[in-house]
């Protein structure tokens, strides 16, 4: 079986919490990986953004690749830019397929630019699609708080597009699945509900000593952790919000901790910077948490198991997550959690036992939950404990078998409704 994979927008291989890397790529990366142990093989093609990087790698072993497919200037570019390139795209792909002499089985689109090639190869090609999509843009604009979040009606209508031309739409949660359905009138049959996986050869439990010298930081420093994307969507104020009121409450002189935040360029100049760091830097300063709250910067993926196990608590207080991919990784490295009750969240999190759960954007509670976590080592060690428990019910493993099986129906119902 070969499967072409489309991540048009974005390299599954690119650093995590830059402005487009995130939950998304971590998938894709890591689902190529497994199909390529359950001798699937899979090619995922993306848009160039580099001419000095090569144009194929193999990085994801079992013969898998990443195919970097020119497609406009070899450079990042915002995505309201990529539209056009996508014929490009579609075409850079044909070419590649059949410089190589290979026939793909399936198409697995990612992210709505990447279902919009996926409607031109499956002309082509006459081969069924599969897509994901990750975040809906409905459900982002019901929560954006300013004209600048609003998603596009470009992106609505591409999403709707995708979701015509898809023989299947895969879902993270069943709350996904329900999203799809009522808002974007998705029929029930074309949707297959299959959660991401984790990688629990990569993310399990380090002592927490040997983390916090891989990460560079003292052995008695204790750390609460965010890590995503710099954006207003994932409530990161609120965060520090809550930071302040514990200062403010004395709770950090008792037991002290530094909120740690992975993703974005910190360090970019005035002109560069992203508003949403330059907002949460200027938040730091006017609350006076300056000397808590460090901004680290984007990290790469296969560091990331050493931040979640030096980390005492991995904080996500979103406002919208369709999965959640961070919680379970903090998970399964024996981190306990503390997320809003939004999205995949509310059930990737079980409130009182791998972490809590709160309601979206209250600092209060946020709050009074990490004043009850952070001095009390004995409930997150016995929480650290059941998350690994719970994670590994997520392993690639368990759920690789899952996406072969909806290939192999996928290509047998195609096959089928071709033949009448």
């Amino acid at each position: 079986m070969n499967i072409a994979i489309l991540s048009y927008h974005t390299c599954p291989l690119a650093t995590l919490g830059g402005k487009d890397t995130g939950g998304m790529n971590v998938y894709v990366r890591d689902l190529t990986r497994y199909l390529g142990m359950h001798g699937i093989h899979a090619d995922v093609f993306t848009r160039s953004q580099d001419e000095h990087v090569p144009h194929v790698l193999h990085d994801l072993g079992s013969g898998n690749r990443v195919v970097h497919i020119p497609a406009g200037p070899e450079s990042p570019l915002p995505k309201v830019e990529l539209k056009q390139y996508i014929p490009q795209f579609t075409a850079g792909i044909s070419a590649f397929a059949e410089q190589k002499n290979i026939r793909y089985d399936l198409i697995h689109s990612h992210y709505w630019l990447s279902g919009l090639a996926a409607e031109e190869l499956k002309k082509s090609w006459k081969k069924p699609v599969i897509s994901m999509f990750h975040t809906l843009a409905l459900l982002k604009n019901r929560i954006a708080k300013s004209p600048q979040e609003i998603e596009s009606d470009l992106r609505i209508e591409g999403e709707r597009e995708t979701i015509a031309i898809s023989d299947k739409v895969v879902a993270a949660t069943s709350d996904e699945k329900n999203q799809l359905e009522k808002l974007y009138q998705t029929p029930s049959e074309k949707i297959a509900v299959i959660p991401p996986g984790v990688d629990i050869t990569r993310f399990y439990p380090i002592p927490a000593d040997e983390a916090k010298e891989f990460v560079g930081i003292p052995k008695d420093e204790r750390m609460l952790l965010f890590v995503g994307r710099i954006e207003p969507l994932k409530g990161i104020d609120i965060l520090i919000r809550a930071i302040a009121q514990l200062r403010h409450a004395d709770v950090l002189s008792e037991c002290p901790h530094y909120l740690y935040i992975i993703g974005g360029e910190p360090d970019a100049d005035s002109q560069n910077m992203n508003q949403e760091m330059r907002r949460l830097q200027n938040l730091c300063r006017e609350l006076g948490v300056g000397d808590l709250v460090l901004f680290l910067g984007k990290r790469d993926q296969d560091t990331l198991q050493y931040y979640y196990s030096a980390a005492e608590i991995v904080v996500m207080p979103s406002h919208y997550e369709s999965f959640g991919m961070v919680a379970l990784e903090a998970m399964a490295c024996g981190t306990p959690v503390i997320a809003t009750q939004v999205g995949g969240l509310q059930h990737l999190v079980q409130n009182g036992v791998t972490g809590f759960t709160i309601p979206n954007d209250n600092v209060e509670v946020l709050e009074e939950r990490l004043t009850q976590l952070i001095c009390k080592q004995e409930m997150r060690a016995e929480m650290g404990r059941k998350s690994i428990t719970y994670a590994r019910s997520y392993a690639w493993d368990v759920i690789t078998p899952r996406v072969i099986d909806l290939y192999k129906q996928t290509i047998q119902d195609y096959a089928s409704f071709q033949e009448r």
